[in-house]
């Protein structure tokens, strides 16, 4: 696999691997297998998919491939197979380009050949297509070369239909008859000669549909679900869709799609800027715009002239042959004004560079994704709001396929909607809610979701803030520790930090496995193990007709493990390690024995212990590499950042990264929010609103009082925020502090860590344990590090006392507690006001 899959597309892929593995041991004619697999749309299914047939085909560290596997893609539309098959072939760098074949009206064979993708389309599989029948030319219809497949080799056998939630509708008729295609896969037809596949896996964003269709069938279904919270946190899809909408009753569209046109070209600029300082390939944003039906003599009501007349003289320059197209299914090449628009298909626009600015009608939803498309305008009615909301679920992928940190402009889907007032407009946002698709973490209107920017008072404070830290906790699969040293060691290299990292890290990783090899053979362990691979007793059982009696005898043969299954395994062992540390250290073995070589490999990975204490090496080499070599990690570009990023995100020890605030971030503005000052982000005017509880600004009214310049709300899980690891029931969570607020002294800026706290929470305790130990860990880069009540004080009145884990006797007296009573009598004892 040329791409490095995310965690959440690790973990599903090992879910899939199990379920296939169970559905084998069940599988028998009269119980065929089912597997539902929903990802999100932008998960990035077809990448799972593809690893998952290398898996099957070529191996993995779990499980030794079988080249005979044979996999059937179907779908209804021969542009979305070609899509995927293309997909394939440029991820993939095992599965060969002859071994992606698409089934046209020639094909004719008795069975499917192992060790291939075949892609199917049911417009191909009606009873009047070619395929369908046999003639002087065709032998074998393909109802019958499928049959014969599944009835040869039916577990390596897999049928994937491909967005199952297309052309799966059902019905008592539908269902006894079996007429859809691809109920005819699931369910079988007699009258075709077709049995019932007995692999079928649904690969959808949208499984509601295929869930109802299988319901009725005797097939066992298990399923894998890609949860949308993880696909959020990838980075995959934009952060937010924003829409606009007028305030006035008057018919407005130009003066919308001239904002429209504002808006796209503002998202130009700020890619153009972005892709030049991160040397990254230039991303093109495209306007898309919908417009109204036509009749026979016009293609559309929408005014297309005044359009390409605002385009012009927004951009300043006539538009270029290309530049404009359009993809009514109707139409052919549009003259408007003295612009030729050219017709497209909807899979060619994302990768036709040139292209700026679509228009269409309806026929821009299923199977269409364009990352590139980042503001939409709409001409069509309030009435069309359900397809507009599965329209945007489609243009919510990121054009780099990551977040971009550094401005949060583009983390974003601008739509604007002149025929929609302000409820029609929460039909579309309700529309996006609800939707089975996947979508962004916030949702409104561009009156609550702003973008802010660095307020320019306090541009020192913010190059003060060069030596803070925070941390990334997610939910993602936790990778291997030896596989993240190697990974890191090599990335070090590659960007020019440590030239010598990736070989002085194989050295020492060699180094400890040599060691553990020794120990094994020392200890006795070894020959054990060696025993239980190399050779195996065959016990013969005798029946004596004469005594009417079974005797079996256990050691009756020994049999020795040939040099090919002992090579295989090795491979495997390989796999488990990762990297090519297997054949690193044969190759330093290479004057010994090959087979006694590969047998010290076997046996380590299959040693638990052993691997154990490799892994615990890794793990500290792991952190004390990325430690040593952070801030100059924190000087690559952001797409090599992003890497890092996630290898320090597998890791199941948490690890402190640098804080580096962004020039713009993303902020909700709720409709009661009130304007406060000395804000480290605002609006354009210099203004900044939020929502504040009593606590919250209360705190904040007394640290202005006090002397803080400036401060910063810090919303819970974003990007940018400052995160703080800590620990409930065993599993690492995140907490995210109110308030982060700047002082300053003689030796500079001081920023100060307080978290206002409601000690009716039961994770009160768990928090403050949690800030204790961040404080013990970095006490050097924050001034005050506060668990903060509001209570009364002696005098009757409410104040603040705080809890300053900045202090070593707080901090050690909080880590060792075990529950909130224990908390409450500390900050009894020990919390101060400082009003």
């Amino acid at each position: 696999m040329r791409d490095i899959l995310f965690p959440f597309q690790e973990t599903a892929l090992t879910e899939l691997h199990d379920k296939i593995n169970k559905a084998h041991l069940m599988w028998s004619e009269r119980d065929p297998q089912i597997i539902s697999f929903s990802a999100p749309t932008g998960s990035g299914k077809t990448i799972i998919m593809t690893t998952l047939f290398e898996d099957l085909l070529y191996g993995s560290a779990d499980s030794i491939g079988d080249p005979d596997s044979v996999f059937i893609w179907l779908s209804d539309s021969p542009e979305l197979n070609e899509q995927t098959r293309l997909k394939i072939e440029s991820k993939s760098d095992k599965i060969r380009v002859r071994d992606l074949v698409t089934i046209d009206s020639t094909f004719n064979a008795e069975y499917f050949e192992g060790g291939s993708i075949y892609f199917l389309n049911t417009q191909k599989l009606g009873s009047d297509k070619l395929l369908t029948g046999t003639s002087d030319i065709r032998q074998y219809s393909i109802w019958e070369t499928l049959t014969n497949t599944a009835k040869r080799s039916p577990k390596k056998f897999y049928v994937v239909i491909d967005e199952a939630h297309r052309g799966t509708y059902t019905s008592v008729q539908a269902e006894n008859k079996a007429q859809s295609i691809m109920q005819k896969f699931i369910k079988g037809s007699k009258e075709d000669g077709l049995c019932i596949m007995p692999l079928v896996i649904g690969v959808t964003a949208t499984p509601q549909r295929f869930d109802n269709l299988i319901a009725g069938t005797t097939s066992t279904v298990q399923k894998v679900i890609v949860p949308p919270e993880q696909v959020r946190e990838s980075g995959l899809l934009k952060d937010r869709i924003i829409i606009h909408y007028p305030d006035i009753q008057l018919s407005a569209d130009m003066t919308m799609f001239k904002g429209a046109v504002d808006n796209w070209r503002k998202k130009c600029a700020h890619w153009k800027t972005y892709c030049e300082n991160e040397d990254e390939k230039m991303v093109n944003p495209i306007l898309v715009i919908q417009v109204e039906d036509g009749n026979d003599r016009e293609a559309t009501h929408t005014d297309l002239g005044t359009c390409i007349d605002l385009l012009e003289e927004s951009i300043g320059q006539k538009l270029q042959p290309g530049e404009v197209v359009h993809t009514f299914n109707d139409r052919g090449t549009l003259k408007v004004r003295d612009i030729e628009i050219q017709q497209i298909e909807a899979s060619r626009i994302n990768d036709e560079e040139n292209v700026m600015v679509v228009f269409f009608k309806m026929n821009l939803s299923t199977g269409w994704d364009c990352p590139r498309a980042e503001t939409m305008m709409s001409f069509r009615s309030a009435q069309d709001y359900t397809y507009i909301a599965q329209l945007l679920g489609r243009v919510i992928r990121t054009p780099l396929a990551r977040r971009i940190s550094s401005d949060a402009e583009l983390n974003s889907v601008s739509l604007f909607l002149p025929y929609f007032d302000e409820e029609t407009v929460k039909s579309v946002v309700n529309a996006l809610r609800d939707s089975e698709a996947i979508m962004p973490t916030e949702t409104g209107t561009n009156k609550e979701l702003v973008t802010l920017g660095r307020n320019l008072t306090y541009t020192d404070v913010f190059d003060a803030m060069d030596n803070l830290i925070t941390y990334r906790i997610d939910s993602a699969r936790k990778q291997a520790p030896l596989k993240l040293l190697i990974q890191i060691s090599r990335a070090l290299t590659m960007d020019g930090i440590d030239l010598e990292a990736q070989k002085t890290v194989k050295n020492a990783v060699l180094l400890k496995m040599i060691d553990e090899i020794t120990n094994l053979k020392e200890s006795g362990v070894f020959e054990n193990i060696v025993a239980t691979i190399t050779g195996f007793s065959l016990g013969t059982l005798t029946f004596d007709y004469g005594d009417n009696a079974y005797s079996f005898d256990e050691s009756s043969q020994t049999m020795t493990v040939s040099d090919f299954d002992i090579s295989r395994h090795f491979e495997q062992s390989g796999k488990i390690l990762g990297e090519g540390l297997h054949k690193e250290y044969w190759i330093r073995n290479s004057t010994r024995d090959h087979i006694d070589v590969k047998v010290e490999i076997i046996v380590l990975t299959n040693d638990t212990d052993a691997m154990e204490r490799i892994n615990d090496f890794a793990e500290k080499e792991f952190i004390r590499l990325y430690e040593n070599n952070k801030r100059s990690i924190a000087k690559l570009n952001e797409a090599r950042k992003t890497s890092y990023e996630r290898l320090i995100n597998a890791s199941v020890q948490p690890i402190s990264v640098p804080w580096i605030m962004p020039d713009s971030i993303d902020f909700y503005l709720p409709e009661d929010s009130v304007k406060f000052e000395q804000h480290l982000y605002c609006n354009e005017d210099g203004t900044f609103q939020t929502t504040l509880n009593s606590w919250e600004s209360g705190l904040l009214d007394e640290e202005l009082k006090n002397g803080v310049i400036c401060w910063l709300r810090n919303l819970d899980r974003k990007k940018w925020s400052l995160e703080i690891p800590y620990e409930v029931n065993g599993v690492t969570t995140s907490m995210f502090p109110d308030l982060v607020v700047v002082r300053v002294d003689t030796d500079g800026y001081i920023f100060d860590i307080l978290e206002p706290h409601d000690p009716s929470r039961k994770d009160n305790y768990p928090k403050a344990v949690g800030l204790a130990k961040f404080a013990e860990k970095h006490w050097d880069k924050f001034g005050r590090i506060q668990l903060i009540r509001l209570k009364k004080g002696v005098d009757g009145r409410e104040h603040f006392y705080r809890l300053d884990m900045e202090k070593t006797t707080i901090r050690n007296k909080v880590r060792g507690i075990t529950s909130n009573e224990e908390l409450d009598r500390i900050f009894d004892e020990d919390a101060v006001r400082e009003d």
